[in-house]
């Protein structure tokens, strides 16, 4: 989903020291400049790869995007990333989920285009929606339930999966389980690797998906 850019070197503890003793002005911590630099490149790096279109055929390109991840992943090592600020409608800006790019590659030959490709997780009601759309009335989404198992780690089962037209709805049947780890965690994105070793970077979509 799944799934939306740089800082100079800082020091080892803080950025800026307040030159005025009795100055309340509080010290930028090097740890979320060094977080803000490695989010930008990684940005930098996915943004013109078409959602991971252009990465299947690039693997210098590959190699350096989960290099970025799992830098980013160093910095979030010890932070909880599956609390309630893990729900929301995510929107993917880059995967190696070859499923996904397929659908998103093929997409035109079956007379349509792939709008949104979207993550729909609520961590209270333990519930994902994998969403594809297809402007301006088709979808394609399949329902999983979801337990916290670790701090960093949720598992998922799937349970159906509907395509679904303007005026019409086709059921398919459920098909598999797993797991996915969000290594990274902010107010605008998330990096996120899974069981197959696929890799995931998703944004905070400006709406809320619904069935």
């Amino acid at each position: 989903m799944a799934t939306c850019f740089s800082l100079p070197a800082t020091p080892n503890s803080f950025l800026h020291f307040p030159s005025n003793p009795k100055s309340h002005k509080r010290p930028i911590h090097s740890s979320s400049l060094t977080s803000q630099s490695q989010k930008n490149h990684l940005l930098n790096l996915i943004s013109d790869q078409e959602r991971g279109l252009r990465t299947q055929s690039d693997p210098p390109k590959l190699s350096q995007i989960i290099q970025a991840i799992d830098d980013l992943g160093s910095i979030g090592r010890d932070t909880v990333t599956t609390g309630s600020s893990l729900s929301a409608t995510w929107r993917l800006l880059w995967t190696t989920e070859k499923e996904q790019l397929y659908i998103i590659k093929n997409a035109p030959f079956f007379g349509t285009k792939a709008g949104d490709v979207l993550q729909v997780i609520d961590v209270e009601k333990r519930t994902l929606n994998n969403v594809i759309t297809f402007p301006p009335d088709g979808v394609f989404f399949v329902r999983s339930t979801i337990e916290v198992a670790s701090s960093q780690r949720v598992n998922f089962r799937f349970t159906s999966a509907v395509l679904r037209g303007k005026n019409w709805e086709f059921p398919l049947p459920p098909f598999g389980q797993g797991w996915f780890e969000t290594v990274y965690l902010d107010d605008e994105i998330r990096a996120v690797k899974d069981i197959r070793q696929d890799y995931l970077i998703v944004e905070r979509a400006p709406y809320t998906w619904k069935e």
